[in-house]
């Protein structure tokens, strides 16, 4: 076997991988079952350890407390590394009570982003790949990832950690699922793709009083009224129209009554874009613009900037043969191309560093009510998406690994 070249087909992976869908289906239950919030993963963390040592035979590694880190090494293994990424975490939301065998046992608590799907997922490439080891040259590095939806992202501390090197990763690959895409299909967009995400938290301090003797007061509500409005000049007059930008506040507290104006107001809100110089000019333009408007109508006012995760810049090269190797896995018409999406994901650090492709697994059937969006209490997906997105990452984790390395 040349150095760079595998014997595993596209037709093996797929029929193994559909072997594999019953069992990809009980550890996705189980893990939906038992959902736990970022960076208290310890029950999924031993799971994929257990599955990995004792049925793969494979050593891990734990980084972050709960990130599992193992090595599938073929032939040669130092010639190339491919990383692939799996988040672990759940949400703080109570799932929907609609009948589901596998519904969270952990109320308050559920898997409502998919990533019980993506480790289930990755837990199925480990079984296609150590099985056939001797049949690829190079390593692949599973990273099993805590805190996705938690500042400071589980990525940033497995990258301080040394997740990337030892052995050092030349290129990496996460998959997330899609509610809107159908199953069996899957997304790609090269270059820009995902926003970075600020937390902002804002309070208006003004004086407190009877609602029905105004003048005696500085009302904050009427303050942050304001405020909210004005602030949204910074996306519609200061931002170049070309750089996607959001603004938005999901909070507002204001614990006054009918009759009681009250002291302060908290406000709380996200900023979001795809350009790092404009990210730190938009936080200084929303702390000056706060502190004018606020005392210029007598109040006082706290501003704190939450930095969080970076925009996702998708490797132009890496991720056009991703999408090629995918059309040659599912289909030409299976791959679909995907638009600028504002939300956030911290897989963006590991694309700040080396480089990466993040895209998307379809898991809608509209006969299976999987159309729900993310983060939303009925959220769920059609468990054939499972061997699908087993056997295309192992493809496309074979195929980097035959590309010479990228700069």
């Amino acid at each position: 076997m040349d150095q760079n070249q595998t014997m595993i087909t596209k037709n093996q992976l797929q029929a193994r991988a559909l072997e594999l869908q019953p069992k990809l289906v009980e550890i996705r239950r189980k893990i939906h079952q038992n959902p736990e919030l970022s960076f208290c993963e310890f029950e999924t963390a031993q799971l994929i350890e257990t599955y990995l040592q004792e049925e793969l035979g494979l050593k891990t590694q734990r980084l972050a407390k709960t990130g599992v880190i193992a090595l599938i090494e073929g032939q040669n293994p130092a010639s190339k590394v491919v990383g692939l990424r799996a988040d672990m975490d759940a949400l703080p939301i109570v799932e929907v009570e609609d009948g589901r065998p596998y519904r969270s046992q952990n109320e308050g608590v559920m898997h409502a982003c998919g990533h019980d799907v993506h480790s289930t997922c990755l837990l199925g490439v480990a079984t296609l790949l150590s099985e056939r080891r001797q049949e690829f040259s190079g390593t692949v590095k599973l990273v099993f990832q805590p805190g996705e939806e938690k500042l400071p992202g589980g990525a940033s501390l497995l990258i301080e950690e040394g997740v990337l090197e030892n052995p050092k990763i030349d290129a990496m690959i996460g998959q997330h699922v899609m509610p809107r895409i159908h199953t069996g299909k899957t997304g790609f967009r090269p270059g820009l793709y995902m926003a970075s995400t600020d937390e902002i938290y804002i309070t208006v301090h003004g004086k407190g009083g009877h609602g029905a003797m105004p003048q005696y007061a500085i009302d904050p509500v009427l303050i942050s009224a304001h405020l909210i409005v004005a602030l949204q000049q910074i996306v519609s007059r200061k931002a170049d129209p070309s750089v996607p930008s959001v603004l938005s506040f999901g909070k507002v507290q204001a614990m006054g009554a009918t009759n009681v104006i009250p002291n302060k107001v908290e406000l709380e809100g996200t900023f979001r874009t795809l350009n790092e110089e404009w990210r730190v000019e938009a936080h200084r333009q929303i702390e000056s613009l706060a502190k004018g408007l606020v005392e210029g109508m007598g109040g006082k006012v706290d501003v704190r900037i939450s930095k969080g995760y970076p925009f996702l810049h998708n490797h132009e090269d890496l991720t056009q043969d991703c999408q090629n190797d995918a059309r040659e896995y599912l289909g030409e018409d299976q791959v679909e191309d995907l638009g600028i999406w504002m939300a956030a994901e911290d897989f963006s650090y590991y694309s700040q560093e080396t480089p990466s492709c993040f895209y998307r697994l379809g898991t809608w059937t509209e006969s299976k009510n999987t159309g729900f969006s993310v983060h939303h209490p009925s959220f769920d997906v059609d468990e054939d998406s499972l061997h699908v997105g087993a056997g295309l990452m192992a493809y496309m984790a074979l195929k980097e690994l035959e590309r010479p390395k990228r700069s």
